[in-house]
């Protein structure tokens, strides 16, 4: 099964919680909008309603003030309003009206619903203020004998401006006055004021359980459908009773269709949202997938790594948030397993050579002592022999010769035993170099002066051929031990009568120090081991001419020890040794 990584599970949880929210959003548009905003928008009429039946109970009459607040209720709530009495008469059907005072001192009322959902913007055009002279053409309705006269104008001239209305209508009422009050909408537009009429017909006169309950000074609300336009209203009915004690009821005619064409808008409006919302869901769902998922990533990769040891951490993660803290702490954690992984490594390395150094040290004791016994065991058995001989009294001619071997073994023992001694403080690490500035070829010369007895002995002549020599830092002690066994090794293995050559070099930064003797060739897969303790080229190991076998052995430890480079090489006619020394 093929493994998913975080970011498409974050990508997928993300989409799916958006589309949740969606879908959440359009199944309650669908199902609950339109009771939710039938009951938000009849709550708010009911409320209102309530408050102006509170104000209009106490005016006396219906007056200015009555007009604007029935004016402002329904502007604010965009519904009709008509004030009625219990039998269904009518006392202010429109409070957008115009009231002008003729000659005679009598007020007419214009009312302006009607005329403004034809000639709105005309009529604003015109600028009708308090005190303008109006020429009003309309039709007259009777006076009810606690209101003024009514005229529902068909057109309204004012002096010096343009008429505004139709005068194609039949017998019209003339009127002209001066404008005493004007209440015009804030709105461009005005509802239908004939579904106001509708209803008022439909409704009145009131059924006797509606009647009862209205004289309870109970609010009346149903819904009433408008048979010719099929629209849905809620008609709203609050009775307000006056200080006379005479009920009249405000009439109220709110439409449902502005919630329907809302929630219609709405659905098509959520579709084409829907569709963009859903684009820039997956890619506000990717972003984010990626914003969160990228240093999750990068902290996974860190810790994979670890696990393979690697502790080569890039630096933390620079978020001021759990991911940063969690980042820094991780980085914390890699240096400090990685000081304490390579300090145990070091550990472990320096346990390994330490291990096998002891093991190397066990078997060179164990080389040393088999060699030394061995070594030790032909001059002792010699001297015993001889010694004996001493005890057993032979004759005076041959103690001289008795005594003079037991004295030449004596000093061999003495040379092998300082010759295993001295090896053995070079490997002990104890010896400390004390390094001084000298020059190789007087040091060469000091050793030559004291062996040549030696040189004399079998005929030998040693040559120092100094070439640009240079001073050389070194332990004079130690370095003085090496040519003598370099010149002693020289004497040993030279052709009687051959000379010893001993060169010295300067080159830039190294002196090279050589010596060559004319003799037999050491065997080339015999070269490195002539460095070895108690090695010998004789393989009969003839002590006249062996030596202890320890000197070259002495010459690696104390050159080791200064760091300089040597070698052994065969040349055409003997063997050449060379030291590389670094100035």
């Amino acid at each position: 099964m093929r493994k998913r990584g975080v970011t498409f599970k974050l990508f997928v949880m993300t989409v799916v919680c958006f589309l949740c929210f969606y879908g959440m959003i359009i199944l309650s548009q669908l199902l609950l909008f339109d009771n939710f905003y039938q009951n938000q928008k009849t709550n708010r009429v009911e409320k209102q309603l309530k408050n102006f039946a509170l104000s209009y109970a106490g005016e006396q009459s219906i007056g200015s003030t009555v007009s604007r607040e029935a004016a402002r209720f329904m502007l604010r709530n965009k519904t009709q309003l008509a004030i009625v009495t219990l039998d269904g008469k009518v006392k202010l059907d429109d409070p957008f009206q115009i009231k002008l005072k003729k000659d005679d001192g009598n007020l007419v009322v214009l009312p302006l619903s009607l005329f403004m959902s034809q000639y709105g913007d005309q009529l604003r055009a015109l600028g009708i203020q308090a005190g303008d002279p109006l020429t009003i053409q309309g039709e007259g309705d009777m006076d009810d004998g606690s209101y003024s006269d009514q005229i529902y104008p068909v057109s309204i001239y004012k002096r010096g401006s343009i008429q505004v209305g139709d005068l194609t209508e039949g017998d019209l009422t003339t009127i002209s006055g001066t404008v005493t009050e004007i209440i015009l909408p804030d709105i461009k537009s005005i509802q239908r004021q004939g579904l106001l009429f509708e209803a008022l017909e439909e409704w009145f006169p009131l059924s006797p359980a509606r009647a009862e309950k209205l004289k309870r000074l109970e609010m009346l609300e149903e819904e009433w459908t408008d048979s010719w336009s099929g629209i849905r209203n809620t008609v709203i009915i609050q009775p307000a009773q006056q200080s006379a004690g005479n009920i009249d009821l405000l009439f109220t005619v709110t439409s449902l269709q502005e919630v329907s064409d809302t929630n219609e808008a709405l659905r098509w409006f959520y579709l084409y949202l829907g569709i963009g919302g859903f684009a820039l869901i997956l890619i506000l769902s990717l972003s984010f997938s990626k914003l969160v998922t990228r240093p999750l990533i990068s902290l996974n990769k860190t810790a994979e790594r670890m696990v393979h040891l690697d502790f080569s951490v890039q630096l933390p993660i620079r978020q001021n948030d759990e991911l940063g803290s969690l980042s820094n702490s991780l980085f914390t954690m890699s240096q400090n397993l990685d000081v304490a992984l390579r300090e145990l490594k070091e550990a472990n390395q320096q346990l390994v050579e330490d291990m096998e150094h002891k093991q190397r040290m066990e078997i060179v004791q164990q080389d040393f002592f088999a060699n030394a016994s061995h070594e030790l065991k032909t001059p002792l058995s010699i001297i015993k022999g001889f010694a004996e001989g001493l005890q057993d009294r032979v004759s005076a001619g041959k103690q001289d010769h008795y005594v003079k071997v037991i004295i030449e073994e004596s000093e061999k023992m003495e040379t092998l035993v300082k010759d295993m001694l001295d090896l053995a403080k070079l490997e002990s690490g104890t010896i400390k170099l004390r390094k001084t500035t000298f020059l190789l070829s007087e040091l060469i010369e000091n050793v030559l002066d004291k062996m040549v007895h030696l040189l004399e002995k079998k005929r030998l002549k040693a040559v120092i051929i100094p070439v640009n020599e240079l001073p050389i830092n070194a332990d004079f002690g130690w370095m003085e031990q090496v040519v003598f066994n370099f010149v002693t090794n020289a004497i040993r293995h030279a052709d009687e009568g051959s000379p010893i050559t001993l060169y010295i070099t300067g080159l830039e930064r190294t002196t090279i120090f050589s010596i060559e003797n004319k003799g037999e060739q050491i065997p080339e897969e015999q070269l490195g081991t002539i460095w070895e303790r108690f090695y010998r080229a004789e393989l009969s190991r003839n002590r006249q001419t062996g030596g202890t076998g320890l000197g070259l052995s002495i010459i690696q430890s104390i050159l080791d020890k200064h760091g300089f480079h040597y070698r052994a090489e065969n040349t055409a006619d003997g063997v050449r040794f060379m030291v590389m020394i670094e100035t």
